[in-house]
């Protein structure tokens, strides 16, 4: 299964549906490179500034890692809206029933992985896990002031 653009009116709160971006894709490291280009293309279509498409782009990879990584999800549900002129909401939806926390892991200096909720704290103004009322999973979510 191929990753495709879908539309989702429940989520993301924004004024017009032109101004949300959904991508289904399978739950592959693969789909998290797709990830990363569309909505960077779509964000570069909004006009975002570049600045904030990078952390953007770089929260949605690590989002989606997540997903891929620690869920046992078979397909993700990542979606980015421009909430208002000043405010970026970025989600990333599994199918992990089993809980609705993410697991801190502190990892050693040598470790290749295991520090992608660093970064997502680091970089995104507020971020946040909920359950998804779509998948009935997790939804990850962050958002980036825009400077629009």
């Amino acid at each position: 299964m191929s990753p495709h653009t879908t539309p989702s009116p429940q989520l993301l709160d924004v004024a017009s549906p032109d101004l949300a971006h959904w991508l289904e894709l399978p739950a592959h490291r693969s789909g998290v490179r797709v990830a990363r280009h569309a909505m960077g293309a779509q964000l570069a279509k909004w006009q975002v500034p570049e600045s904030v498409r990078d952390d953007a782009v770089l929260l949605i990879s690590e989002l989606a890692t997540n997903g891929v990584c620690h869920t046992p999800s078979a397909r993700l549900l990542c979606g980015i809206g421009l909430v208002d002129d000043r405010c970026l909401r970025i989600e990333v939806h599994d199918h992990d029933y089993a809980g609705s926390s993410l697991s801190r892991c502190e990892p050693c200096d040598d470790d290749e992985s295991g520090r992608g909720l660093f970064i997502v704290q680091a970089i995104a103004d507020t971020w946040g896990v909920d359950r998804s009322a779509l998948t009935g999973g997790k939804a990850v979510w962050a958002t980036l002031l825009t400077g629009l």
